[in-house]
């Protein structure tokens, strides 16, 4: 089935039709149940402005360096803007990447000083690209649609795992460790003592690892970021020792992840929703 593009249909028809193709069952929104359940009322009602700023990098980006300082570093921020042309006056490092402030997935890896030209080409329509209606994700529509250029983090041509802790109720819950990103994407869950959990949320195993050097600082800095909220997920990365911020997620695969069902609904039981007359901001 294919979900319509345009805008004649309602978001919260449209949010539904987009659940249901990817699980197959229309949602329950008026008791849901499991995390997915939970997931998707929150893409469709929740529209608090404690949500409002979590999808804009850089504003999350201060919000790490307030609440968790000395727990992790944050990639500096070396240009923001809409216009990449002003680029050419930048003092750029060896390595750096660029990526949209408002969406995610897109990013470029550059070196040395910017080719505006080039840049101008490669990255044609994002600023202006409306993200939040692919999925109807409300919070990445109050980002601030511009760019922005940061400091690399690790070993050039090389992504490292990302270590993503879902925080539910204001406890750590679970820590995904994505390895591979971009060739063979594969996925461990761990609990928060490290022990590994038997789901794969949808990816091939990954391989096993040990704990990161720094998982109680990881599970610290969690906590402390998503202080506040009855569920968010933290990205950070560890390199060489190094606990790097990477970003808040309100909506950890958009709501249309395939998790398996016992994993859907024991993180489903740990959430509990806000009162619907709570969300409308």
């Amino acid at each position: 089935m294919l979900v319509p593009r345009s805008g004649a249909l309602p978001a919260p028809v449209r949010r539904t039709l987009l659940y249901r193709q990817a699980t197959g069952h229309l949602p329950p929104l008026l008791r849901p149940r499991t995390f997915t359940e939970k997931l998707n009322w929150r893409i469709t009602f929740d529209r608090r402005e404690l949500l409002a700023p979590t999808c804009d990098k850089l504003a999350m980006k201060e919000h790490a360096r307030t609440v968790a300082p000395g727990l992790v570093r944050v990639p500096e921020t070396l240009w923001s803007g809409t216009d990449v042309g002003e680029l050419a006056d930048v003092d750029l490092p060896g390595h750096w990447v660029l990526k949209p402030n408002h969406s995610c997935i897109r990013r470029l890896f550059g070196r040395g000083p910017g080719d505006v030209d080039e840049l101008r080409r490669r990255t044609a329509g994002w600023v202006g690209e409306r993200y939040w209606r692919k999925s109807e994700e409300w919070a990445y529509r109050r980002a601030r649609p511009c760019l922005l250029v940061e400091e690399f983090i690790g070993v050039p041509g090389v992504v490292p795992a990302d270590l993503k802790v879902l925080v539910v109720g204001g406890e750590p819950r679970l820590v995904e460790l994505h390895t591979g990103r971009d060739d063979d994407h594969g996925t461990r869950l761990y609990t928060p003592g490290w022990a590994p959990l038997p789901w794969t949320i949808g990816y091939r195993p990954g391989p096993d690892a040990d704990p990161p050097e720094r998982l109680d600082d990881l599970l610290k800095a969690a906590t402390a970021l998503a202080d506040g909220f009855d569920m968010l997920r933290v990205d950070c990365y560890e390199v060489d020792g190094e606990l790097w911020f990477g970003e808040l997620t309100p909506y950890p695969g958009a709501g249309l992840s395939p998790l398996e069902p016992d994993l859907d609904a024991w993180l489903g039981a740990a959430w509990t929703l806000p009162p619907l007359w709570h969300t409308r901001g």
